[in-house]
């Protein structure tokens, strides 16, 4: 059976609907950096999107070819994710979507090395023909945050926001939001596929002791 994070982890996949404390150690990812709305048709935003589930099904698949990785096993593809913020404003803006600059991302196992990344951009890039140059191995330890599961609309989000802060402000933390320390969302819906009303994600903010 292919190791599933979102099973192994489920304390960093499937918190409660209720706020919680949880410690976030390092993963490696590969990301897109862009700018725009994310429900723009024809934005960067799309375009990434595909473009990383491109290359994480290139190594994936990797163990079917010549290119074998060492310490591999064979696991399901994680949840797409995204860190999202917007230059001079303190947390989010969900009127103003243009404006958002964000880091898209898809988390990888730790056998694979930033060589593998490198080979499974190239590979890509030769089968489907398309421009994978602005693709990242990228590291990031989130550390001490506060999560919530969030059911429905995005723009419903900031309800659930407030009920973390809430939260956080009653443990004796305050949230942390900065330049290296970002709203993140895990995206554990298919909005092509689940009612809007019913759309799961994972949102998460880094706080400090206050």
């Amino acid at each position: 059976m292919s190791f599933d994070y979102k099973k192994e982890y489920k304390s960093f996949y499937m918190p409660p609907v209720s706020p919680v404390i949880v410690q976030v150690p390092k993963m490696n990812f590969i990301a897109i950096r862009g700018k725009g709305n994310p429900n723009d048709e024809e934005g960067e935003y799309k375009t990434a999107v595909g473009l990383l589930y491109a290359v994480s099904y290139t190594l994936k698949m990797s163990y079917k070819g010549e290119h074998q990785i060492k310490g591999y096993f064979e696991y399901v593809v994680p949840p797409l994710e995204g860190f999202w913020w917007q230059d001079g404003i303190a947390g989010v803006d969900y009127s103003n979507k243009d404006s958002f600059n964000w880091i898209s991302v898809i988390r990888v196992p730790d056998f694979i090395a930033e060589t593998d990344f490198q080979w499974a951009v190239e590979e890509a890039t030769r089968k489907k023909k398309l421009d994978f140059s602005n693709m990242e191995f990228w590291s990031h330890e989130e550390g001490l945050c506060v999560q919530c599961m969030h059911i429905g609309s995005f723009d419903n989000e900031p309800e659930t926001v407030r009920a973390m802060e809430e939260f956080a402000s009653l443990k004796g933390y305050v949230i942390d939001l900065s330049d290296t320390r970002l709203h993140h969302e895990i995206y554990l819906s298919d909005p092509r596929k689940v009612d809007v009303s019913k759309l799961k994600t994972v949102i998460r903010h880094p706080i400090k002791e206050a």
